[in-house]
């Protein structure tokens, strides 16, 4: 059982970690050669240069001016100095809004921390329970619920201090949503056009034996949407043809390295193996290998890219379908277009840098079925998962150690032994054991076949929390073996488990505030440091960089990844809200983290990452009800403690605080969500009327025409695509007639009036 000479070691060691890399930070950000590594943002923006390196051979590596050494600290004031609607025209709305996830958790547990010590603390500490009875306890365990004899009147002061919580959360939820739906309408208003606003996504066209989905889309929305159908692109199953182009490129990187070898050293032409890696295999001249494989490999993507263009099944059923205006998009998106409810599906567009092209050739049919395969592997990884984690953490106490080892029981009993295993180790066993989860739980929502990179983030961010939810926390509070764990979940009747979690909860927080100050301290200093980037970039600096692109390539800014980083952020809500109660001692540590990640985080917005995708925020309402969830959960689990503290009067009036906040949660999602899932038209034609008063003469069509092409094409449609507009604006309208031999589905005759610049047919 922890003590408090353990979290001080713990609290010592991890603020030295995180002092020496933020002291490795200041030191090399000021470096020439690292500029790059620690400002790619505004080398991306082109508003930054290589520094003046004219001092000399030395000052091209080292920063010879000793001066800018003493101000090592000047990047806090400077993260902390841009305003926010500026901080929102360079880095974006996501990322604007991501970074109030921070000051959000400052605002609920900032004065949630300073009520708790002034009441709760007093209250706990000055009872004695815990010096007269026989049980083990901790100096910790006097300033927590633990400390309160059982019935003892003095749970009413918990109890009204839930209620004072639960309001204030709830106060600050509200205001925060109210500002995020201000700024997200903001954004939407004055944003400048995107392809986007003009575009939806229909899919599950019906097949027609007269018409190709090209035609059928095309004839179908000039019908039903006649005054406002612009053009369309048809999804093709263009996988293979983007694996080749893949392995083309990594041909190239090898050939760059071979070619920048030999021109710095031109005595000896490079040899490479024929084999995997060039580990084994023939031995041949590496620059005339690669020459010829990636020859081979071009003529292989001529080949499949005629294929795909003129193959009819590499056509998918579905298409990015666009509007002369935002009015037009919103009406197409937001309605059901055929009496059929299961065919013609639209939903906005995905900007086409947020398209997650791979799953475009998914037919959506099979959606479903992949969805449920994934809902029980997950189920099975959940709780499986907990095994494994188990194990680990019952090494990483002094119990546990000594029993799988009883000769290494002098050495962990040592004092200084005992406080690192006790306060440090769990929690970097755990921060350890899970690097690997957020990669499987991409790689699953990449396989349930989700079309946009943000809708993937979002996915997997779910599925991340519900993961630490059942098995960072759960798991980690249930004491006992991985199988007794088990046991807990699937035999209990589902009213004793808040109960039997309660009883836990008190005893491991020790455990969490461990874990709090290795990933949520020592953990977000690292994040600042960027080793992993720095170190790949000098070495793709030095390999394969040629040209000023090659060089923006190897720089890899990276973006905030939601599906990591949010879910991490709910956890210390989740814990602060259930702790709040019982062992107020933990708040501090989980303010400091929120504080310092708001400044870190802050930082690397401004100078390091560049978002893949802009939604303006549309991951606001997952964020919002994951607090509401670990309000709930909060709630439930103080009344499963006090059952166990022979309080059970207070079930009545704790029962009340979860029906309460639920409706407050029904309440903010009938006022605010609508605002991040449809595009009101009001804002729509307004926006319409005063880009026409601006813009009289804009060539939407040129603009949109191959906004949603597949990324393999776009070098080929770009080379034509001044040709390509020119013809569009010398035809004259005419009729089309349809290729349809009935009117099955056509309410109205088959011949539209349309510019043929209206759709390319393919």
């Amino acid at each position: 059982m922890a003590t408090f000479a353990d979290i001080s070691v713990a609290a010592g060691i991890n603020i030295l970690t995180a002092f020496i890399f933020l002291v490795a930070f200041a030191f090399l950000r000021l470096q020439p050669f690292n500029d790059r590594v620690y400002f790619p943002k505004w080398y991306l923006k082109g508003l930054r240069t290589d520094p003046d390196t004219s001092g000399g051979y030395g000052s091209r590596f080292i920063n010879l001016d000793f001066r800018t050494y003493l101000r090592f600290l000047n990047w806090v004031p400077a993260a902390l100095k841009m305003p926010e609607p500026e901080l929102i025209e360079h880095a974006g709305l996501d990322s604007a809004v991501y970074l109030r996830i921070y000051l959000l958790g400052l605002k609920i547990f900032i004065p949630i921390a300073f009520l708790a010590w002034a009441v709760l603390v007093p209250v706990n500490f000055t009872n004695s329970t815990l010096e007269l009875g026989k049980a083990v306890y901790s100096d910790i365990d006097k300033l927590s619920i633990s400390n309160i004899s059982l019935g003892s009147h003095r749970f009413w002061t918990h109890i009204l201090i839930a209620y004072a919580f639960t309001f204030w959360t709830c106060y600050v939820l509200q205001k925060e949503y109210d500002n995020v739906t201000a700024l997200r309408l903001q954004f939407l208003a004055s944003a400048k056009r995107r392809p986007d606003q003009f575009t939806v996504l229909v899919r599950n066209v019906p097949p027609d034996n007269d018409e190709s989905v090209s035609e059928l889309v095309e004839h179908f929305f000039l019908v039903n949407h006649p005054d406002h159908y612009l053009t369309h692109q048809v999804v093709y199953d263009a996988n293979k043809l983007a694996n080749l182009v893949k392995q083309r490129k990594k041909l190239q990187n090898w050939l760059d390295y071979y070619q920048n070898r030999y021109a710095r050293n031109q005595t000896k032409r490079p040899i490479t193996k024929t084999g995997f890696l060039g580990l084994w295999g023939e031995k041949v001249d590496a620059i005339d290998y690669y020459i010829s494989e990636i020859d081979k490999i071009s003529e292989e993507i001529v080949e499949e890219r005629k294929r795909v263009r003129n193959d009819p099944k590499s056509i998918m059923p579905a298409a990015f379908v666009s509007f002369k205006t935002r009015w037009g998009a919103a009406v197409c998106a937001q309605t059901q277009q055929s009496r059929n409810p299961t065919i013609w599906l639209t939903d906005w567009a995905s900007e086409p840098r947020d398209v997650y092209w791979n799953n475009m050739a998914i037919p959506y049919v099979a959606l479903t079925i992949r969805r449920l395969m994934m809902a029980v592997a997950f189920f099975f990884l959940t709780f499986f998962f907990m095994i494994p984690i188990a194990f680990v953490q019952s090494l990483a106490s002094i119990e546990g150690i000594e029993k799988v080892a009883p000769f290494l029981k002098p050495l962990v009993e040592q004092k200084a032994v005992k406080a690192f295993i006790q306060g440090f180790l769990p929690g970097i066993a755990l921060k350890l054991f899970l690097i690997f989860l957020p990669a499987i739980l991409m790689m699953m929502s990449k396989f349930e076949g989700f079309i946009s990179i943000s809708s993937l983030e979002r996915r997997s961010a779910s599925r991340y929390y519900l993961f630490n939810f059942v098995n960072v926390f759960l798991g980690s509070i249930i004491a006992g073996t991985a199988f007794e764990q088990l046991d807990s979940f699937i035999h209990q009747s589902p009213m004793q488990i808040p109960i039997t979690i309660g009883i836990a909860i008190p005893m491991k927080a020790t455990f969490f505030i461990s874990f709090i100050m290795v990933d949520g301290w020592a953990g977000v200093a690292g994040e600042i440091l960027r080793l992993k980037p720095m170190i790949i970039y000098h070495l793709k600096n030095s390999l394969l960089v040629k040209t000023e692109k090659d060089r923006e390539e190897a720089m890899d800014p990276g973006s905030i990844g939601f599906n990591t980083g949010e879910p991490q952020i709910q956890l210390y809500f989740l814990l602060g809200l259930v702790y709040s109660t019982v062992t107020p001692l933990l708040l501090p540590f989980i303010i400091i983290f929120f504080g310092f990640a708001y400044v870190v985080y802050r930082h690397q917005v401004i100078n390091v990452y560049n978002q893949e995708y802009e939604s303006a925020a549309a991951f606001w309402p997952d964020v919002h009800g994951r607090v509401i969830s670990a309000l709930v959960i909060a709630q439930l689990l103080l009344m499963g403690l006090m059952t166990t503290r022979e309080f059970a009067m207070s079930t009545p009036f704790l029962i009340i605080l979860p029906v309460l906040t639920i409706s407050f949660h029904i309440y903010c999602k009938g006022r605010y969500e609508p605002a991040f899932v449809k595009y009101p038209l009001q804002e729509a034609m307004m926006k319409d009327t005063l880009e026409r008063a601006t813009e009289p003469n804009l060539n939407l069509k040129a603009y949109l025409l191959n906004a949603y092409i597949h990324p393999v094409f776009k070098e080929e449609e770009e080379r034509d695509d001044d040709q390509v507009t020119e013809k569009l604006q010398q035809h004259e309208s005419v009729l089309v007639p349809t290729k349809r031999q009935s009117r099955r589905s056509t309410p109205l005759p088959s011949i539209s009036k349309y510019s043929p610049s209206s759709s390319p047919t393919r």
